[in-house]
C-alpha cells in the first residue's frame, strides 16, 4: 500500500511539473510562430505552432533590411565592459567589506544597502544629470556608467557574505607559509568564491543585456541603439512589424541561454550562498 501511495505521489509531482514547464514554454513557441508567419500578422484562429506557410522572411530581413548586427555589437560590447567592471570591483570591495575594519565600513554598508530598498528608476535622474556634466550623454561609456553604479551594491553585498562563509583560518595558513595578501587572495579566496563570481555575472549581465529605460534616455542615434531599443523601434505609432519583432526577440535570447547553460554548474552551488564548505 505504501508502494502504491509513493507512486501515486511521483506521478502527482510529475503531473505538476509537466503543467508548469507547459506554461512557461507556451508563451516562447507562440513568439516563435508569429515570426515564422508571412509579413506582420499577430493574431490567427490556428494553433499550429510551425504555420503551413512558415518562412524565415523575417529573419532575413533583420539582417537585410535592419542593423540587427549593430546592436547586437552594441549590445555586446556594453554588457561585457560592464560584466567585466561589474566582477572585479564586486570581488575586491567585497573582500574588503568582509575582511578588513575601516573607518566609514558600517556606513557604507548601510549606504549599499539602503539603494536596493529604491526602484532604480529613482536613481535615473540624478545618474543622467551627473553624465550629463560630464560630457557622456549618448555615448557608450555614460551608459556602461549607469550599468554599473545600478548592478554594483547588490553586487557588493553578494561577494561579502559570501567571504564571510570563507573561514579566515585559510588565510592564516597560507600567510604563515609565507604567502602575500594579494597571493592569498588571487589563488585561495577567488577560486573557493567561484560560483558567487558566477551569480555577479550573471546578475551583471543580465542588468546590462535586458535594460531598456536607461538606454532609451542615454542613447539616441539609431546606429548606437542596444538590441531593447532596437526592438522598440519596430512598434510604430500606426503599424508594428511583428514579425521581425518576434524574430529579434528570440534572437536575442539565445546568448542568455548559451551563458545559463554554460555556467548551469557553478548556479546549483551559487544560488546557494551561505553554507561552510569544511
Amino acid at each position: 500500500m505504501r508502494d502504491h501511495t509513493k507512486l501515486y505521489q511521483y506521478i502527482l509531482i510529475y503531473i505538476i511539473i509537466i503543467f508548469f514547464v507547459v506554461i512557461s514554454i507556451y508563451p516562447v513557441l507562440r513568439v516563435l510562430t508569429i515570426s515564422l508567419r508571412q509579413g506582420d500578422n499577430l493574431l490567427n484562429e490556428s494553433l499550429e505552432i510551425i504555420p503551413k506557410d512558415s518562412t524565415f522572411e523575417n529573419y532575413t530581413k533583420l539582417f537585410t533590411e535592419k542593423p540587427f548586427l549593430i546592436w547586437a555589437r552594441n549590445s555586446m560590447l556594453i554588457t561585457l565592459v560592464v560584466t567585466i567592471i561589474g566582477v572585479v570591483l564586486a570581488s575586491t570591495a567585497g573582500y574588503a567589506f568582509s575582511r578588513y575594519k575601516f573607518p566609514g565600513r558600517k556606513m557604507g554598508l548601510l549606504s549599499l544597502l539602503v539603494t536596493q530598498m529604491f526602484p532604480p528608476t529613482m536613481l535615473l535622474l540624478p545618474l543622467f544629470i551627473m553624465i550629463s556634466k560630464l560630457n557622456l550623454v549618448n555615448s557608450f561609456l555614460g551608459l556602461v556608467i549607469m550599468y554599473s553604479a545600478s548592478a554594483l551594491p547588490f553586487c557588493i553585498w553578494l561577494m561579502k557574505g559570501y567571504y564571510d562563509t570563507i573561514p579566515f583560518s585559510l588565510e592564516e595558513s597560507a600567510m604563515i607559509d609565507g604567502a602575500t595578501k594579494m597571493f592569498t587572495f588571487w589563488k585561495i579566496i577567488l577560486p573557493l568564491a567561484a560560483p558567487a563570481l558566477v551569480i555577479t555575472a550573471l546578475f551583471t549581465f543580465m542588468t546590462a543585456w535586458n535594460e531598456y529605460i536607461v538606454a532609451a534616455q542615454v542613447l539616441w542615434y539609431e546606429d548606437m541603439f542596444t538590441l531593447p531599443l532596437g526592438l522598440k523601434s519596430f512598434q510604430g505609432n500606426m503599424t508594428t512589424e511583428w514579425g521581425m519583432y518576434a524574430a529579434s526577440a528570440l534572437l536575442i535570447t539565445v546568448p542568455v541561454v548559451i551563458l545559463f547553460i554554460s555556467l548551469s554548474k557553478w548556479l546549483v552551488s551559487g544560488l546557494t550562498l551561505g553554507s561552510v564548505k569544511g
